[in-house]
């Protein structure tokens, strides 16, 4: 009955994916994320996400598929924010995408580097 094992979870992402991802993503942040009439279809973002799931993957832990990279580039946004929220003790309007990921401590938004 190996229908009723329960599902095997995959592997952390590891550093090397995570770094590959966000260069990719922001490589192509323009295409992906853009609002507005200019914006990219839906079929041209696939091809986007596809792409990057071909970069990440040789140096991924195991194979990942486009919705696991998604995922994973929420869930950067989302405790990225959190983080400069807590280091601006204000939780003002959200800072841009993966900015703490990429810009040291000296570099943030004044509202976002922490106290001296």
């Amino acid at each position: 009955m190996a229908e009723d094992s329960p599902k095997r979870r995959k592997a952390n992402f590891n550093e090397a994916e995570t770094e590959v991802l966000i260069e990719q993503v922001l490589k192509h942040e323009q295409l992906l994320f853009a609002a507005g009439p200019g914006r990219a279809s839906a079929g041209q973002k696939r091809k986007v996400w596809e792409l990057i799931r071909h970069k990440v993957n040789p140096v991924a832990a195991c194979p990942r598929d486009v919705e696991d990279l998604k995922k994973r580039w929420r869930d950067l946004k989302r405790r990225d924010r959190s983080k400069l929220c807590r280091l601006s003790q204000g939780c003002g309007p959200p800072a841009p995408p993966a900015l703490g990921l990429l810009l040291a401590p000296e570099e943030l938004p004044p509202a976002a580097a922490p106290p001296s």
